[in-house]
């Protein structure tokens, strides 16, 4: 990582927070979010606004919702939940990294861009109470 990263995301961040279009999300939803540019084991988004999937894990309001980081490097690990889903017209085999909850603003929405299954989506929450007991 290079420490022009943080000026660059600092930047997209500004932009983010002045951008009021309110994105219609629901819980399932598959978000290309600006995750930014985190620090020590966080994730990044990648790109020049600092992309990464979503999974809307709880939506509180239209302007926040818990999110779970995707990512497409397969693990097995416990803090790993393993699922496809489909993108367009292509089947995209993805991880959702447990760990990385976090709480986000909707001003981070950029495009949906699928919907995980209900089947997957209830077996991902189960894992993931699990991972906190």
């Amino acid at each position: 990582m290079i420490e022009n990263d943080f000026d660059k995301w600092n930047k997209v961040k500004k932009e983010a927070h002045k951008e009021k279009v309110l994105v219609g999300f629901r819980n399932r939803d598959i978000f290309y979010i600006k995750m930014g540019q985190n620090i020590g084991f966080e994730q990044n988004g990648k790109g020049d606004n600092f992309v990464r999937p979503v999974i809307i894990f709880k939506k509180f309001n239209k302007n926040m919702f818990f999110g779970i980081p995707l990512s497409t490097q397969i693990k097995e690990e416990q803090f790993y939940y393993y699922f496809e889903f489909k993108k367009g017209k292509t089947i995209s085999k993805n991880i959702a990294l447990l760990s990385q909850l976090k709480l986000y603003s909707s001003n981070r929405l950029l495009n949906k861009i699928g919907v995980i299954n209900k089947n997957d989506f209830e077996n991902m929450k189960k894992k993931f109470m699990e991972l906190i007991k």
